[in-house]
């Protein structure tokens, strides 16, 4: 049993000792009242009749009302399965009664976690506050981490300065564990991160090879069924505006639509490529260009919703109607497709989810961290409107 009574200490000596010292009360005699969360009535003992401010519950106090030891509470605090059923709810009833909150930094150095993710986004902050792809992502990971009692950190990678800076934050023992968006290329930073010991996993697959677990949504799946659709309508002449060809995602997207158009028949439709940055602004300057060189297109497939936006733009200044002229798909099913003029027909991916598959992933990795790596991909499905 002294190994056990070893696991509640720091516990114990942070939480207690600070409150019991802040409290005046000697750790040979115990907490004082205060300490224990009865505080004094209003205004007692205060001669101008002011009330002052109760003091944190702390670990003694939950202790002598649960009547259990300390060491027992630490151990409930801290998660571990030594505890007898009836001392657990015991101990997690005076929790709820007291209002105990557990010293972060103490608990900590008992169970050698912070009880941090961290999210890393290597993307320009304008590009992070724009698409809502993220900003998405970001609601699935909150979602699937409220249900837990670890906190998050988000993190922006771009740029070396920044990119170091994220690692040394990583490094240094800060986070449990790692969760990465928008990788482009080789970047050091998977490797980096796998290299410290942190549990990692990411959003799209490593272009590198290196297998990480990852969660991604089926890009060649669904841009296939962008070009299927376009085909079923009636559109001969298909062009594209790929994502950039550092992710996995523009790859993949890319693939998706020069099968399609090869297996219908048209391999010509696998050069009508113009290479987007997955913003608006990119989806209609290479739409022109696209117009420029091949000015008979009657379809535009647009890998993400945002350049898709950017086509819609494009057409309508060089005088194309959508769809009789030319129809337009994109990819991602935001908030703004319904919105476009006219609404946007997309391929919708599961982006909420994503956060929530790469929260699950994560903590499997955490608590097995020899396990082999997995993939999740999940499904795509087209949603028409009036664009197509």
């Amino acid at each position: 049993m002294d190994s056990l009574k070893g696991e509640g200490s720091a516990e114990e000596t942070l939480a207690a000792g600070s409150a019991t010292g802040a409290a005046g009360a000697s750790p040979a005699t115990g907490t004082t009242a205060a300490a224990r969360g009865a505080g004094p009535a209003d205004g007692a003992g205060d001669p101008a009749g002011v009330s002052l401010p109760r003091r944190a519950p702390t670990l003694e106090a939950v202790a002598e009302l649960a009547g259990v030891s300390r060491a027992t509470v630490s151990r409930v605090v801290n998660g571990s399965l030594k505890v007898s059923p009836e001392a657990h709810a015991a101990v997690t009833a005076a929790i709820a009664q007291l209002g105990y909150v557990p010293n972060r930094a103490a608990r900590s150095l008992v169970t050698r976690r912070t009880d941090t993710i961290v999210l890393i986004v290597h993307e320009r902050p304008d590009t992070v506050f724009s698409d809502p792809f993220f900003a998405n992502v970001l609601r699935g990971v909150d979602e699937a981490l409220s249900a837990t009692d670890l906190q998050l950190v988000l993190l922006q990678a771009q740029g070396e300065v920044k990119r170091d800076r994220a690692l040394r934050y990583v490094g240094n023992g800060h986070a449990d564990g790692v969760l990465l968006i928008s990788l482009h290329g080789d970047d050091v930073l998977p490797k980096a991160i796998r290299a410290s010991g942190v549990p990692l996993v990411m959003a799209g697959r490593l272009l590198t090879g290196q297998f990480v677990d990852y969660v991604d949504a089926d890009n060649v799946g669904g841009a296939r069924q962008a070009v299927e659709h376009l085909l079923g309508t009636g559109r001969r002449r298909l062009a594209t505006v790929a994502g950039p060809l550092d992710m996995s995602v523009g790859v993949d997207r890319l693939r998706g639509y020069r099968e399609a158009t090869t297996e219908a028949g048209d391999p010509a439709a696998a050069g009508r490529v113009a290479v987007g940055d997955f913003t608006e602004a990119g989806g209609q300057r290479q739409t022109a260009r696209l117009l420029a060189k091949y000015p008979d297109i009657d379809a535009v497939f647009a890998a993400s919703d945002l350049m898709a936006l950017g086509a819609l733009r494009a057409l309508r200044e060089a005088g194309r109607r959508v769809p009789d002229d030319v129809a337009v798909v994109g990819f991602d099913d935001t908030a703004l497709a319904a919105y476009a003029d006219p609404p946007l027909t997309t391929i919708r991916q599961q982006v909420e989810r994503m956060g929530q598959e790469m929260v699950r992933l994560l903590l499997a990795r955490i608590a097995d961290p020899d396990r082999e790596a997995a993939e999740v991909i999940l499904p795509t499905e087209l949603v028409v409107r009036a664009s197509a």
